[in-house]
């Protein structure tokens, strides 16, 4: 089964509003997947969906080879989940709350391997009341992931975390991935999807806006500035003809933005700067990030 998750044509209604409107994607095995999109995009109604808490009105769902709907205790075996908050009983020790939750599956890690993932060793015995929001976020994940499940939801995992933390707990994620757990992960760090999706789907008003890897949406939508000074004695119309773009000025700098390949723009500049002897000081390309096309795609809707 290449694909864990298929979403096709999914349709959700509370009332008259609708929360998601013609979804579709799939989830390959093995690969940690993206769902992006501000508050009230659709994403929450889309992964309950997916678990099995919401019904959808049209379309069809398949996880793991079944609809979620349908799902008994074998199928749930093979799922886990890390919500956006959890509580759990501030007295119990980090391992006693992982022995009783690896009691509900059928063949969990145990619970060393486990704290060992996701970096809580030297935890094991300290009551849960008594940890840092970093460290329950990580006992989060670690039941998550002790039912050894085979697809793993991840919504919102490093929310509140300073960046020192949140880089360390994406190598615990990394390392989830490798040993072939695949994840479906939601965020609203760009920086974070960039660096763990695989592949990423973009949404807003209930509609996922674009699809794809990160490098292939920022190669797509995204666009390029290219910035230097302007050579002196030569006019903005001159640049504009050699290089083929419309270039703007303020100041003394000149720029154009570009949703296309730069490198015949830069050959073109380059070339004639060597050939006429005028210097395009401080010339830079500045590269588009997945902030900027998610940006784009989200307000296109507005």
């Amino acid at each position: 089964m290449p694909n864990i998750i298929e979403v096709s044509g999914v349709t959700k209604k509370f009332g008259k509003f609708v929360a998601i409107n013609d979804v579709s994607f799939v989830v390959r095995r093995g690969e940690i997947f993206g769902l992006l999109g501000e508050n009230g995009a659709g994403k929450t109604t889309t992964i309950e969906i997916l678990e099995g808490f919401q019904k959808a009105d049209l379309g069809t769902v398949q996880v793991l080879g079944i609809d979620p709907r349908l799902g008994r205790r074998a199928w749930r075996d093979r799922v886990g989940f890390v919500l956006q908050e959890s509580q759990f009983d501030p007295i119990h020790t980090v391992n006693e709350t992982l022995k009783l939750f690896a009691s509900f599956f059928s063949h969990p890690r145990g619970v060393a391997e486990t704290l060992e993932l996701v970096g809580l060793t030297e935890k094991s015995d300290e009551r849960f009341g008594r940890l840092s929001g970093g460290q329950k976020r990580r006992v989060d994940v670690a039941i998550g992931i002790i039912g050894r499940p085979d697809l793993l939801f991840l919504d919102e995992p490093t929310t509140g975390f300073d960046p020192v933390a949140r880089h360390e707990f994406w190598t615990v994620i990394e390392g989830l991935r490798d040993t072939g757990t695949s994840i479906l992960l939601t965020t609203h760090y760009m920086e974070e999807a960039q660096r763990l999706c695989d592949r990423l789907a973009i949404m807003a008003k209930g509609q996922i806006m674009a699809q794809g890897t990160s490098t292939s949406l920022i190669s797509a939508l995204g666009v390029t500035t290219i910035r230097f000074e302007q050579p002196a004695g030569v006019d903005l119309s001159t640049l504009c003809t050699i290089a083929g773009v419309e270039f703007l000025l303020r100041d003394i700098i000149v720029s154009a933005s570009v949703a296309i390949d730069v490198q015949e723009i830069l050959l073109r500049l380059l070339t004639w700067s060597q050939a006429t002897g005028n210097a395009l000081t401080g010339l830079e390309v500045v590269r588009p990030t997945l902030n900027d096309v998610f940006l784009g795609a989200t307000e296109s809707d507005e």
